[in-house]
């Protein structure tokens, strides 16, 4: 039995069906299922149960996969170290990031990329989803928050801040809010994700934290789109640093209250590059980690100085 005939099996696994493996793979659902039936065959034992309804893995198939995954991730792991050194890294990677970070953060560091890896094939795929890495086939994930979380392992690329910002011209229009109280008597340019647009967190030097209620009639579900807006004078916004570095020191926008520290969730927040917890890691996957640290860090340093 061929190795390609394996990773089908585990591909049908991974997707739940025999349509999504054909879709991950851009072939014909009925070419999938003939190969496993002839898998099946070869075996001689069925490894899913079918109706016309659902599919599910038999008792023998929860075995096989099992232990076919662990064979696999020997093979894969075998054939990186043989071939890893004095080797560049060549292939697909696919990575995902939110529409935002993609856009502001990745996109501009593409020539480099190319530049450093002429033989890699990048698939970036730009979504305010969070993609599941294992079903996706999706090597890297770039997220922003409190940290990693579930089955993903990774590493921290930097720390991330918030600030209240308005355009210039927004400011000239309003009485300018001396405190993060004065806030709740404006209409506020809220992000739709949840714990964003009730009530923002604000710290002093001190160390003391309050809640200040926001309201407004414009929600948006992108990031960009929210900078945007704010840029346009339509209200103050709560933006993220790495997004907005440029606008501050243009002038577009106004960091409203610069001695304090602002968020919607945790004061702790940073940007993390994810992937799924194999048995190895392949060059590839290693390379393109230390290269997003090596540019992303010294990108936001630069920014903040």
């Amino acid at each position: 039995m061929d190795i390609n005939s394996i990773r089908l099996v585990i591909d049908v696994v991974r997707q739940a069906s025999f349509a999504g493996a054909a879709r991950q793979r851009d072939v014909d659902p009925s070419s999938v299922s003939r190969m496993i039936a002839a898998v099946e065959e070869q075996l001689g034992f069925r490894i899913f149960q079918r109706t016309t309804r659902s599919m599910s893995l038999t008792e023998a198939g929860e075995r096989y996969v099992r232990r076919a995954e662990l064979a696999l991730q020997e093979l894969d792991a075998a054939a990186e170290e043989a071939t890893a050194l004095g080797t560049v890294p060549r292939g697909r990677l696919r990575v995902t990031a939110s529409v935002a970070f993609g856009n502001r953060c990745l996109v501009p560091l593409l020539p480099k990329f190319r530049t450093e890896f002429p033989e890699l094939q990048l698939e970036l795929i730009l979504t305010d989803s969070n993609l599941d890495l294992v079903s996706e086939g999706i090597d890297l994930a770039i997220r922003l928050g409190p940290g990693v979380s579930g089955d993903l392992v990774g590493a921290k690329l930097f720390d991330t801040r918030y600030r209240v910002c308005a355009s210039p011209a927004y400011l000239d229009g309003v009485s300018r809010p001396k405190r993060p109280a004065d806030l709740s008597a404006l209409s506020c340019l809220l992000f739709t994700f949840p714990g964003f647009r009730s009530r923002w967190l604000f710290r002093n030097r001190r160390g003391d934290v309050s809640e200040v209620a926001v309201h407004g009639d414009l929600l948006l579900s992108n990031a960009l789109a929210l900078r945007d807006c704010a840029r346009a004078g339509l209200g103050p916004a709560l933006l993220p640093d790495w997004l907005i570095d440029e606008d501050l020191t243009g002038r577009k926008l106004v960091d409203l209250f610069p001695d304090w520290q602002v968020t919607a969730t945790t004061f702790d927040t940073a940007a993390y590059v994810l992937y799924p917890n194999r048995a190895f890691l392949p060059v590839k996957v290693r390379r393109t980690i230390d290269f997003l640290r090596r540019h992303l860090v010294k990108q936001t340093t630069r920014a903040r100085r």
